[in-house]
């Protein structure tokens, strides 16, 4: 009797198609640089219009506080990270003491994201008043209008991202398990926060440091 040998049976590779979440909050997020990208042309078209105000209307910003604001918003998007690392490995909260930092989940992470987040925009409106003291309105000069229209529409979108983690943080608490659906809105809130923070380097540089 012949023995019968079975055909090898061949894997294919399994097909991973794009988060269509994901992929539309890139493409969304493609956009929103066109209109931050269409900012930093006004900033310079008005700058190189009345260069002989950048001088006198700089001297009254004040470069230590916004470089200690800064650094606040930049870490908090090491803290958002560190939220989506556990996130991916469904961690939800933490599994040991609050002072071990090794321990904590996506929402203990995302919470010191958002406080993180939170400072920053306090410290921005302390900032303005400062500013409105000094003479600086958004009406007082083109210089004042061109600063407090890309700062404050890039703290609108701050904002925007605060209300993006109390939306994961929320549906986080109330969901029986932490599985896949929370923890792609987690990773779509770190894209758009990595984004603000990327924003705002752009504009701390050119407003600060450039001036």
């Amino acid at each position: 009797m012949s023995s019968i040998t079975a055909a090898p049976t061949t894997k294919h590779p399994a097909l991973h198609r794009p988060n269509k979440v994901s992929v539309g909050t890139i493409v969304w997020l493609s956009s929103e640089l066109m209109f931050f990208a269409g900012i930093f042309a006004m900033y310079f078209s008005i700058r190189s219009t009345v260069p002989e105000l950048w001088p006198v209307e700089t001297a009254k910003l004040t470069v230590p506080f916004a470089i200690g604001n800064t650094t606040i918003l930049v870490l908090s998007s090491v803290t958002c990270q560190f939220g989506v690392f556990a996130a991916e490995r469904f961690q939800k909260s933490r599994t040991g003491s609050v002072f071990n930092l090794r321990r904590w989940g996506m929402q203990e992470w995302f919470i010191l994201t958002y406080v993180m987040g939170a400072t920053f925009v306090a410290g921005q409106i302390y900032e303005y008043a400062e500013l409105v003291d000094a003479g600086l309105t958004i009406s007082s000069s083109p210089y004042g209008s061109v600063f407090f229209f890309s700062t404050g529409f890039h703290g609108i979108h701050v904002i925007g991202g605060l209300i993006a983690f109390l939306f994961v943080l929320g549906r986080s608490f109330s969901a029986k398990r932490f599985g896949q659906h929370e923890a792609t809105f987690a990773i779509v809130a770190s894209y758009y926060w990595h984004f603000v923070d990327a924003v705002w380097i752009g504009l701390f540089w050119i407003i600060y440091i450039i001036q």
